[in-house]
């Protein structure tokens, strides 16, 4: 049976923790590991600070050697554009062991309707 990328996603977010911008800056202000996962064209238009872009194509890949996903328990916020690529990715890295992944729903997009700040500097990739 095939899906379409809505159901996919749809699916995704009913087996992840998500949430809400308000909660995520919360959360950000605590002190997370927070990932775009946006390409790094994306990222350099704007980013949330102290974001690092790893972006969803070699996330998964990164896993093995990068020093922010290093240790499967620490609490790690991940966002996209608009929530459907960071929901799939969080998935993901639940099935790779990480404890604490979250994403945040609505991505960059939400949270920039909620008024919230970003960085506009272009910014090289990090990953």
């Amino acid at each position: 049976m095939s899906m379409t990328l809505h159901e996919l996603v749809a699916e995704a977010k009913s087996q992840i923790s998500e949430i809400d911008v308000a909660t995520a800056a919360q959360v950000i202000a605590q002190g997370v590991t927070l990932i775009d996962i946006r390409e790094p064209s994306e990222f350099d238009v704007a980013h949330l600070s102290g974001a690092l872009n790893i972006p969803r194509g070699v996330l998964e890949f990164k896993t093995v050697d990068h020093p922010a996903l290093a240790a499967k328990d620490r609490k790690i916020v991940l966002y996209c554009r608009s929530g459907g690529r960071s929901a799939l990715s969080t998935l993901n890295l639940q099935r790779l062991g990480y404890s604490q992944v979250i994403s945040m729903a609505g991505g960059i997009e939400a949270w920039v309707a909620a008024n919230q700040a970003v960085v506009t500097d272009a910014t090289s990739y990090q990953g």
